[in-house]
């Protein structure tokens, strides 16, 4: 294996370069806006998190692993169960991203939060006290392997990033808390791309296989940290290699630009929320359709049609048939039933897939309604990752046509959610829990003060016990 006692400081491999400002972050160094942008997203999934314990396929996945595991020291979020450190990390990564409600890095197209903070909390639950800077600092570190990773593809996404990408974030972060060397580092991720996985098949079938991906790399980070730590032998180039990361997961990849970004910005900085229940593909034309609806008062009876029309990732992502009985996962993905639901309520919930939600009659007829197509002047979507501009446009029974466009979608790093935005989501997602903190204002004001926690386990237990 390479040392880095032995590398050519004027040409250092690009996991090097990654490791060395992995173990080199330090929280004096970073920004009072990353330190709040940290926060706030902690927060978030947290809460996404805790909402995630009440889907019907994470009790199924929590039973399954409960049955050989009757005991454990870490807690499942909202939900006062504990078990193994592997298990509860694949929990509670699966709750995370489950209901398609957890924050991501538009760019790179990575919900890098969801396998990240599952298994940092595992460690500040099983490692003895963990301050809230040292948390901070190991998400940031996280954020940044996963995002540099998502941004170096430069074809559309072939693998599911959030889980692939996601996975190698996670060890950073969770190499940073324990202090891993940067060999170690590099060790831990040669062992997690030995256990990489995630497809776009769970995408395309809506299957909950999707969110169960980023629980098996959330898990596999803790296992390639522990791996790394006992000195088996381990890969030189996991990330760079011909048969490694890159090579194996993106159809072209350039990360040039991206290492000489780290040193100048903090990924986290620009991630965004999820404002409605559904997959952010979505979110451009639910935004367009409720801002036509609410400055036109419009209802569904006077809607003939409405078209959206956008870039081939989104397409690509949320361009499906609407069916009538379809599964909670297929319908998150299908942007004409999150717009029937938008039509039918004025708004999108968490609810809206769940029980008779799922297969109401009324959805499916005005999910008929709703076409997409992609935008004709292809020569403007040169990142293939963009989620923007999307056009919505609405024929009314009257013959009126009506539309508008979206530049840059709410809860983006352009357009950020405000502080009431921000509680109100993580009021409803508390309010889902299976067992409900205690006092959701409470975990909130100890959240907000995050990085003067000298014992990040103290606020966990408010969503543990």
């Amino acid at each position: 294996m390479i040392s880095s006692s032995n590398l050519d400081p004027l040409n250092p491999t690009l996991e090097q370069r990654l490791a060395t400002h992995v173990t080199s972050l330090h929280y004096q160094g970073l920004t009072p806006h990353t330190i709040e942008r940290t926060k706030t997203f902690v927060a978030d999934t947290l809460s996404v998190g805790m909402a995630g314990t009440s889907v019907p396929q994470a009790e199924l996945l929590l039973k399954t692993l409960r049955a050989n595991d009757p005991n454990g020291c870490v807690g499942v979020w909202g939900h006062g169960l504990r078990l193994s450190a592997s298990n509860a990390i694949m929990v509670n990564a699966f709750n995370v991203h489950c209901q398609e409600y957890d924050c991501v890095h538009e760019g790179a197209v990575v919900h890098a939060m969801a396998t990240l903070l599952p298994v940092l909390m595992a460690h500040v639950q099983t490692a003895g006290p963990v301050s809230g800077q040292a948390l901070i600092t190991a998400v940031v570190a996280g954020i940044d392997i996963a995002c540099t990773l998502g941004m170096a593809g430069t074809g559309g996404m072939h693998f599911f990033r959030p889980a692939t990408a996601g996975g190698f974030g996670a060890v950073a972060g969770l190499a940073h808390l324990r202090g891993l060397t940067v060999d170690e580092l590099i060790a831990a991720w040669g062992f997690q791309l030995a256990q990489t996985s995630g497809t776009m098949q769970g995408h395309r079938e809506g299957s909950p296989v999707l969110p169960l991906q980023v629980s098996f790399n959330a898990r596999a980070a803790w296992q390639s940290c522990d791996l790394a730590q006992s000195g088996l032998g381990s890969l030189e180039q996991p990330l760079s290699g011909e048969c490694g990361y890159l090579a194996m997961f993106e159809r072209g990849h350039r990360t040039d630009h991206l290492l000489d970004e780290l040193e100048l910005c903090s990924r986290i900085d620009e991630f965004s929320h999820k404002p409605y229940p559904s997959g952010r593909a979505t979110h451009g034309g639910i935004e367009g359709l409720l801002n036509i609806m609410e400055k036109h008062q419009l209802d569904a009876d006077s809607i003939e049609s409405v078209h959206v029309q956008g870039p081939p990732l989104v397409n690509r992502l949320v361009n499906r048939a609407p069916l009538p009985q379809p599964t909670p996962n297929y319908a998150r993905l299908c942007m004409p039933f999150v717009l029937a639901k938008v039509m039918q309520h004025g708004q999108l919930l968490p609810s809206h897939y769940r029980g008779s939600d799922l297969n109401d009659a009324r959805t499916y007829e005005l999910a008929q309604r709703v076409s997409m197509s992609i935008d004709d002047n292809p020569d403007q979507y040169v990142d293939p990752n963009a989620f923007t501009p999307v056009t919505v446009r609405i024929h009314l029974k009257n013959g009126q046509c009506l539309e508008t466009t979206i530049e840059s979608m709410l809860a983006s790093e352009s357009r950020p959610l405000n502080l009431q935005q921000r509680r109100d989501k993580f009021e409803q997602c508390c309010a889902l829990a299976v067992h409900k903190p205690g006092c959701s204002s409470a975990l909130w004001r100890e959240l907000e003060r995050l990085e003067e926690q000298h014992d990040v386990n103290e606020v966990l237990t408010l969503i543990t016990q």
